[in-house]
């Protein structure tokens, strides 16, 4: 259905709210990862009966000797003497106590608080059953939680103290244990990196090589069995950096080299393919050419396959399940040159194909999110946009919402794309529906669902809308897509239209935008966003007076009003502190509205008026000072 003028047998919209992907994702197309995934000959682990032993008396005292390392004070030397002690303990059963479920959380939580030495030695009493441990369900874990703890361990100042001797000889350096343990993935590097469980090692260790921590390793929760990455959108994606030795960014290098001996394998292999993809990510912050030539690599595999029917061989693997995750990773790395070429190489003529396709959606949503450049944004936004509403019905909402992120990125083609989804959710005409955009956009539903107008009502010719009936109506379920559609048009040039749709919203809705976990980003757009002027700011926010009780009690509502009040001036904060004071008992029993009360300083407001003006005052004026600073 294209997007010209409005027919009256126009289908009715809800679009679905789409961007679900992975494990248990309804219509995504990919089948759950299997953990029940049977390892190769040669792979499997050792029978249950020859794991080490650990006994109850054992567990139990490593259960007491935690929870009494966690009541104790946070330094001194008594703490420090139970921690060495403890993990003297560790490293004579460490294998043991790896294998163990529950030991081997304890271990994983012991590491957090080792200094360097102790910390070397139970690496060392594990080394020499690295595979074993690497690929073990529960030592696999171990063994990541210690690679992480390596930002923390590295250049500690214990490094430098002299040598202790361990039972083969001088122990070795922190340094020379993590370079040990690449050296023997790298011996072995297709087996670990096809391995359920060794590949969660492979992975760490290449984050720990570069000196970057992608944010999917952090968040991940302890114990942790799942083998597929944790579905973060590349645009919230902060990985931490700290730093390495050249040898570790050398031995990253030469642990990379390896991926190409076997390209196939990680282009088709979900398990190992996650390894290149993590590869990918951090070599582009550490080593940009040898990315830029890994990339390459795979683009030359896909590209000599068998022809597809409707063009380039790599539109085939655009369509496949594993391979189209890598190919996501690699649009996010490349370069814009080799972007723009791949773009007409490989998709242009095909973009409204695959944001049709349940699969490839995905991957030009990646290619969309790349896009810095308007020589590239052109073109592709002239072959997907006449398809918008199409798209929005086939539920790949993700593709209409990177490209309106691509508009906003470049600075271009921002008044057509919003004039297209006006259409697209049936409030462009009459013009007065205009102003309905916001709830319309937030809930990914077209004017006459939302409305639950009847084919009656809505005839041939569409209705002016109805004020009276829109201000009685609550706010429907902000969608996640919603919000971040909404997040982008309010950081376009001209956000005017959006901050209309906002300032006739009423006060129970817009709290109900703010309490909601997706919406709640969109008043912090309007709080953030340079396009939107003090004014425009001013004009929507003043429907929350008479609000600020309930925003304050609520999870996201509260968050909310701290970034309001951060933001507001003298007299805007005596407004809202009065309102707030007048509810002061209620706030102070809320488990959110009593941080609120704390943050506002209510009590000084309702007992010493003109100290918490003073004190306001002083923090106005440094945050004046603060920010001439920052933009001069």
């Amino acid at each position: 259905m294209g997007l010209g003028l409005r027919s009256p047998h126009k289908v009715r919209r809800r679009f679905p709210a789409g961007g679900k992907r992975g494990r248990g994702a309804k219509g995504s197309g990919r089948p759950s990862p299997g953990r029940e995934r049977q390892p190769p000959d040669g792979r499997s682990e050792p029978a249950l009966d020859s794991h080490p032993h650990l006994s109850s008396e054992a567990l139990g005292y490593f259960r007491r000797a935690l929870s009494a390392l966690k009541e104790s004070p946070t330094a001194g030397e008594e703490r420090e003497l139970m921690v060495r002690n403890i993990l003297k303990e560790v490293e004579a059963q460490a294998l043991a106590l790896s294998t163990n479920r529950t030991a081997s959380e304890m271990v994983q939580e012991l590491l957090e608080f080792s200094p360097l030495k102790p910390f070397c030695r139970v690496w060392a009493a594990l080394r020499s059953n690295l595979r074993f441990v690497a690929c073990h369900r529960c030592g696999v874990h171990v063994l990541q939680s210690a690679l992480l703890q390596l930002p923390r361990l590295l250049g500690s100042p214990a490094e430098e103290e002299e040598v202790e001797d361990g039972k083969d000889g001088p122990m070795e350096t922190l340094e020379e244990l993590v370079l040990g343990l690449a050296a023997e993935v790298c011996d072995d590097f297709l087996f670990y990196c096809g391995d359920t469980h060794g590949s969660f090692v492979v992975r760490t260790l290449l984050q720990v090589l570069g000196g970057t921590i992608l944010e999917s390793e952090r968040a991940r929760p302890r114990g942790s069995q799942s083998s597929e990455p944790q579905r973060v959108p590349a645009r919230e994606c902060k990985p931490t950096d700290f730093e390495v030795p050249e040898t570790f960014l050398n031995c990253l290098q030469d642990l990379s080299s390896c991926f190409l001996k076997d390209i196939a394998v990680f282009i088709t292999d979900k398990i190992s393919s996650f390894c290149l993809q993590v590869a990918l990510q951090i070599l582009h912050r550490r080593r940009p050419q040898f990315c830029a030539h890994l990339c390459n690599a795979v683009i030359d595999y896909l590209s000599t396959r068998n022809s597809s029917a409707d063009g380039s061989p790599l539109l085939l693997f655009v369509r496949d399940q594993t391979s189209s995750r890598l190919l996501e990773q690699v649009l996010l790395v490349l370069e814009p040159p080799r972007l723009q070429s791949l773009f007409e190489d490989h998709f242009q003529g095909q973009l409204q194909t695959l944001a049709a396709h349940p699969i490839a959606n995905f991957p030009l949503q990646r290619l969309l999110d790349a896009i810095t450049a308007p020589e590239l944004l052109l073109p592709v936004f002239e072959e997907l946009s006449p398809a918008l509403e199409a798209v929005l019905a086939q539920g790949h909402t993700g593709v209409v919402v990177a490209l309106v992120g691509a508009c906003r990125r470049v600075g271009a083609h921002q008044a057509q794309v919003l004039q297209l989804l006006l259409e697209a959710f049936h409030c462009a005409e009459p013009s007065s529906r205009q102003v309905a955009c916001v709830p319309l956009f937030a809930t990914l539903m077209a004017y006459e669902v939302y409305y639950g107008l009847t084919e009656e009502e809505e005839g041939a010719v569409p209705a002016e809308h109805q004020v009276e009936m829109a201000a009685a109506r609550a706010l429907e379920e902000v969608t996640v897509l919603g919000s971040l559609l909404l997040q982008h048009l309010l950081h376009f040039s001209t956000p005017g239209l959006v901050l209309r749709s906002l300032g006739v919203l009423t006060g129970p809705q817009l709290l109900a935008l703010a309490q909601s976990p997706a919406g709640s980003h969109v008043l912090d757009a309007i709080l953030t966003s340079p396009s939107v002027t003090r004014k425009q700011r001013r004009r929507v926010l003043q429907t929350l007076k008479g609000q600020y009780v309930a925003l304050a009690c609520s999870r996201h509502g509260s968050r909310v009003l701290d970034a309001i009040w951060n933001g507001a001036a003298l007299g805007a904060r005596k407004e809202i502190a009065t309102e707030l004071g007048e509810q002061n008992q209620e706030l102070i029993r809320d488990p959110f509205g009593h941080h609120v009360a704390r943050n506002v300083a209510l009590t000084t407001f309702l007992k010493r008026r003109e100290a918490w003006e003073q004190q306001q005052g002083a923090v106005a004026k440094r945050r004046r000072a603060l920010n001439s600073i920052l933009e001069g």
